[in-house]
Formats: C-alpha cells, sequence, structure tokens
C-alpha cells in the first residue's frame, strides 16, 4: 500500500501526513522567518523520494520537524529529537529518520526528526551556528508542545548518526549558547543523548574531512576548530550519553567517540560506550545480524536505567 498523498492543514503551519505504517505531523521550524538567513532565489531545497516517503534532503531552506507520536496505550512520555546524517551536505533522511521515529514508536517513545538546514554561506549570515539555531529550537518546540504531544518536558533526548551525531553533540555541550533571539525560558538542553558513530571532533587528525569543511571552512581558525570540537565543550550540564561505533569505521574514526566518552567520565557523567569489532559507518539500526545489531537493544535498556 502506497502512503496517500492528500494533506490537510492544521492551523497555518502544520500538516497531517497519513502514511502506510505510522501517522506524523509536520511543524515548520521557524514561521515568522529563519534567523540570521540570507534570501537567495537561486539556492532551492531538494527533496528525494523512494517508494512515495522522503529518503533525502539537499539544501534545505525550510526547517522543520516531522512528529511520529506513539499510540496513546504505548507513550511512555519520553521524546527524542531525531538528527540524521549525511555529512552537513545532505540528510539521510529515511535511514536515519524516519526509521529511527518508527523504532522509537514501537517502544512508546515519541520520535521528532529534525530536518535542519545544512551549512551554507549562500543563505546564512553565520553558516556555522545555522544547525544550531534549528536543533535549539527544535528541543525548545518539543517543550512547547509537551502537553499537546502527551510528553514530560523532563524527559526529552536526542539522537543523532554521523554527522547528524555532530549535532546533538553540539547541542548537548552548547545548548546556552545565544545563537537566536529567544522570546521564553524553555530550555534547549537535552535531558539525554544517544550518539551513533559520531563525528564529535574538528581535529583534522580524526574527524570527518567533509563535515569539517562544510560546517568551519577549507581554512578554519584554531578557535573554530576549538568550538566545534566537542570533546573539548563537556561541562558538568552536559547530559548523560550513550555512545556507539564500529572499531573499522574509515569514514569517522571510532577516536571520535571515545573522546567524548573519556570527557564525561573524567566529570562522572553517565556514560556507556560500545565498540563493535566491525559495522563500518552508517549502519543505521543494523537489521544485519552482526553483533552491532545488539545497539538498539542496549540503547533502550540504558534508556530505562538512566531516565526514570
Amino acid at each position: 500500500m502506497k502512503p496517500l498523498k492528500s494533506v490537510f492543514v492544521i492551523f497555518f503551519f502544520n500538516i497531517l501526513v497519513f502514511n502506510s505504517s505510522a501517522q506524523y505531523t509536520t511543524l515548520k521550524l521557524w514561521p515568522s522567518g529563519v534567523p540570521g538567513s540570507i534570501k537567495n532565489e537561486s539556492y532551492v531545497e531538494r527533496a528525494s523520494e523512494t517508494n512515495g516517503e522522503f529518503s533525502s534532503f539537499a539544501k534545505v531552506t525550510d526547517p522543520s520537524l516531522f512528529v511520529f507520536l506513539p499510540q496513546a496505550d504505548k507513550a511512555t512520555g519520553m521524546a527524542i529529537l531525531i538528527c540524521p546524517g549525511g555529512g552537513y551536505s545532505n540528510l539521510s533522511f529515511s535511514r536515519e529518520g524516519i526509521t529511527i521515529a518508527r523504532w522509537l514508536n514501537d517502544n512508546g517513545i515519541a520520535g521528532i526528526v529534525l530536518k535542519y538546514r545544512l551549512p551554507s554561506d549562500l543563505i546564512m549570515k553565520d553558516k556555522s551556528i545555522g544547525p544550531l539555531q534549528d536543533a535549539q529550537e527544535a528541543l525548545r518546540t518539543i517543550r512547547r508542545n509537551a502537553a499537546a504531544w502527551k510528553i514530560n518536558p523532563e524527559k526529552v533526548g536526542v539522537i543523532g548518526f554521523s554527522a547528524g551525531g555532530h549535532l546533538a553533540s553540539t547541542l548537548s555541550t552548547h545548548f546556552a549558547d545565544k545563537v537566536y533571539e529567544v522570546t521564553d525560558t524553555i530550555s534547549a538542553r537535552p535531558d539525554f543523548s544517544l550518539l551513533i558513530y559520531p563525528v564529535i571532533s574538528m581535529d583534522a587528525a580524526i574527524t570527518h574531512a567533509g563535515s569539517r569543511r562544510s560546517l568551519i571552512g577549507d581554512n578554519p581558525s584554531p578557535d573554530a576548530i576549538m568550538l566545534y570540537s566537542n570533546e573539548l565543550q563537556i561541562t558538568e550540564k552536559t547530559p548523560p550519553t550513550f555512545l556507539v561505533h564500529a572499531a573499522d569505521d574509515k569514514t569517522v574514526p571510532v577516536k571520535n567517540s571515545i573522546l567524548y566518552f573519556e570527557g564525561l567520565q573524567k566529570i562522572n557523567i553517565n556514560a556507556e560506550l560500545h565498540i563493535f569489532p566491525k559495522g563500518g559507518h552508517g549502519f543505521n539500526l543494523a537489521r544485519n545480524g552482526g553483533t552491532e545489531s545488539a545497539w538498539p537493544d542496549l540503547a533502550l535498556n540504558w534508556l530505562k536505567k538512566t531516565i526514570r
């Protein structure tokens, strides 16, 4: 059965979409205008579809949330903001977004997929903060809607994959940075983080070169490298974190996760790291029978122990 094509407008910016395996709403992240944006009519957002469903995005100009809520009788009150990867040049929206939201829903957790802007001097006054602006506002938006979505505002976390893991760790360490004008006191701090084969550091020796280039340019300053090397930005307010990586990852070295884990340990923040011998990069939910296939269950067990 293919997804239905019809949509219904709720208020003036919500869209209710009926899907063969899930129902979700989409919500414009910045209905009053994107902060720090540059108008560029030649810069056009691109979306790819597979079997009637969004599979990827590039040149994102209209940040939005895809809100997947679990069945009421399964709901735990927990919600997780999902940051798909793609090297800060595209979004792997189906594999590292929608698929993850459905897995979370199956386990009683609201999954909110963030279609975030990808760093670009063509549409941003400061491309290094564009994704963080979207992530901060996304966390705040989830908490503002907590009652309507039957979410506990003290059980809102973030999960990120690859470059989305960098954004998730940036949100976890830069949640208090003032990167746009906020009109209320809602916190952007995640209550917990799950980082899956994440880019963490901007150190040229271990980073993902494409993600670094997209975010802070070809010749970044030492200050920019340090600022977005999130293993160096951990404080006592950084949330508890669950990390997963494969030792044979040739795209994002496992050292990224190790350094973040060590940084959390130094100041006694709850952290759990799983390094699997194989899996490479981009294994998603790892439904292939390899040892890395254990990570979703391990993550759920960690959440049950950590978020009460």
